[in-house]
C-alpha cells in the first residue's frame, strides 16, 4: 500500500474530533513532516484560526498579510524557505468550491516539490471532505471558526447556511454575511443540480431572535417546496402561505429566487420585495429592474409571477441586501449605487468566492466604523457558460 492511499484510509478511518491529528501522524511518518496545522478561515473571513482540542493554542493569522493567507486567497500551494533544508507548505483547504481553510506543513525541501508536493495537495483536498462529514459529529471544527463568540440569533443563521463558497464547471458563486458574529435576519441558501442552480437571497425583518425565527421558517418552506420539485413561483407561494398562516401578516419576509440553467444561461427571477440585483457585463455594472412583488407572508394567498433573462457566458451578477446600499457615512450620505458600483468593478478580477468580502471591506470603510447597524450581504454569482466535455 503506498502512502498516499495509507494517509486516505488514516483519515477515513479516524475518529470525527480525531481527523487533524490522524492526517499529522501519517505526515510526520510517512513524509518526514516536522510540523503540521490546520487552519480554518472565521466566520468574518478575516483569519486563520489553528483547530485544536484547546482554545487559543496559538494566535490566529491574517487572510491578508501573511504566507496561509496567500494560499487560502489564491487556492495554490505557497513554499516558504525555512533555511536548514526545511520549507513551510500552505497548501488550500477546498470542498467543492467552499474554501475552508489552510493545511500547513513543514517537511524537507525535496518533499514540498513535484511528486510529493502533488501528493501533499490531495491530502489537503481528502482533509476537506473528511472535515465536512465531522462536522456531523464533533463541535472541533465549529469551534474553530469563531473568532469570538456568536450571538444567538448569528448561531441560527450560520446554522441555515449551505457555504459561502460553491463552484462547478459553468458556474462559481460566494457569498459573506456582516456582521458575521451578530447578524440575525439577512441570509442565502443555494441547492446545484446537473443542469439546474437555484438561489434564494433574504432581506432579514426586524431584529435579534425574531428576526431569525422569521427567516428560519421562511428557508425552511422554500426549501421543503423546492425538494418536493415544485416551480420556482409555486416555491414563493407555498412560503408565503407558511409566514402568512404564523405571522398573520405581521411580518414578513423579502426574499429574491432564482432559477439559472447552467447550459443555456436562461434565468427566471421571482423578486417577492427583494434584495438588490446588479449585472457586470464587459466591465460595465448594470442595476436588473424586477417587478417587485409583495414580500412573504404580508399577505394571504399571493400569486407569484417569474420574469426571463437570458445571461451570456462570462455575466457576473452580484446581490446585496439594504444593509448594504442604504448604509450612512459619518457624515449621512449613503453608500448608494455610484459607491456600490465602484465597489463592484474595483473587484472585477477576483474570482466570485472573494468578491462579498471585497464589497463587504468598501463598505466599513465607508461607514467609517467597524460594526454596521444593520446586517448586510452580498452574494456573487458568475456564469461561464456551457462547458466543452472533458
Amino acid at each position: 500500500m503506498n502512502r498516499l492511499v495509507a494517509a486516505e484510509r488514516a483519515l477515513r478511518s479516524a475518529a470525527p474530533h480525531q481527523v487533524v491529528d490522524a492526517l499529522r501522524d501519517v505526515l510526520c511518518s510517512q513524509y518526514a513532516a516536522r510540523d503540521v496545522e490546520f487552519l480554518m478561515a472565521d466566520y468574518g473571513l478575516a483569519v486563520l484560526q489553528p483547530v485544536a482540542d484547546s482554545p487559543q493554542v496559538a494566535d490566529p493569522l491574517p487572510v491578508h498579510g501573511s504566507p496561509a493567507g496567500r494560499a487560502f486567497g489564491a487556492q495554490e500551494p505557497f513554499t516558504e524557505e525555512l533555511g536548514g533544508g526545511l520549507r513551510r507548505v500552505h497548501l488550500p483547504v477546498t470542498v467543492r468550491g467552499d474554501r475552508l481553510g489552510v493545511l500547513s506543513v513543514t517537511v524537507p525541501s525535496a518533499a514540498a516539490s513535484g511528486e510529493p508536493l502533488a501528493e501533499l495537495g490531495e491530502l489537503a483536498r481528502s482533509l476537506g471532505h473528511e472535515v465536512v462529514v465531522a462536522e456531523r459529529d464533533t463541535d472541533l471544527f465549529v469551534r474553530a471558526r469563531r473568532r469570538d463568540r456568536l450571538t444567538l440569533a448569528a448561531e441560527m443563521q450560520w446554522q441555515l447556511l449551505p457555504a459561502r463558497s460553491c463552484s462547478g464547471p459553468q458556474y462559481a458563486l460566494g457569498a459573506q454575511l456582516e456582521p458575521a458574529y451578530a447578524v440575525f435576519g439577512d441570509n442565502f441558501d443555494w441547492s446545484v443540480s446537473a443542469d439546474r442552480l437555484i438561489l434564494y437571497v433574504t432581506n432579514g425583518m426586524g431584529e435579534g431572535i425574531e428576526a431569525s425565527l422569521l427567516t428560519n421558517l421562511g428557508l425552511n418552506a422554500l426549501r421543503n417546496a423546492r425538494r418536493a420539485g415544485i416551480p420556482l413561483a409555486d416555491q414563493a407561494a407555498l412560503a408565503d402561505q407558511a409566514i402568512y398562516a404564523h405571522y398573520r401578516g405581521a411580518a414578513y419576509l423579502s426574499v429574491l429566487l432564482l432559477d439559472l440553467e447552467l447550459s443555456t444561461g436562461r434565468l427566471q427571477v421571482v423578486d417577492a420585495g427583494s434584495p438588490r440585483m446588479l449585472r457586470v457585463r464587459d466591465r460595465s455594472v448594470t442595476p436588473v429592474p424586477f417587478e417587485q412583488q409583495l414580500p412573504l407572508g404580508m399577505f394571504e394567498e399571493t400569486d407569484y409571477i417569474p420574469q426571463e433573462f437570458a445571461l451570456r457566458p462570462g455575466d457576473r451578477l452580484v446581490f446585496v441586501s439594504d444593509g448594504v446600499y442604504g448604509v450612512a457615512a459619518p457624515g449621512g450620505e449613503e453608500y448608494g449605487e455610484r459607491a456600490l458600483n465602484r465597489a463592484i468593478t474595483s473587484a472585477g478580477l477576483l474570482p466570485a468566492p472573494e468578491v462579498p468580502a471585497a464589497v463587504l471591506r468598501q463598505l466599513t470603510g465607508h461607514r467609517g466604523r467597524p460594526e454596521p447597524d444593520d446586517d448586510a450581504l452580498v452574494v456573487c454569482v458568475d456564469w461561464f457558460g456551457k462547458q466543452p466535455p472533458p
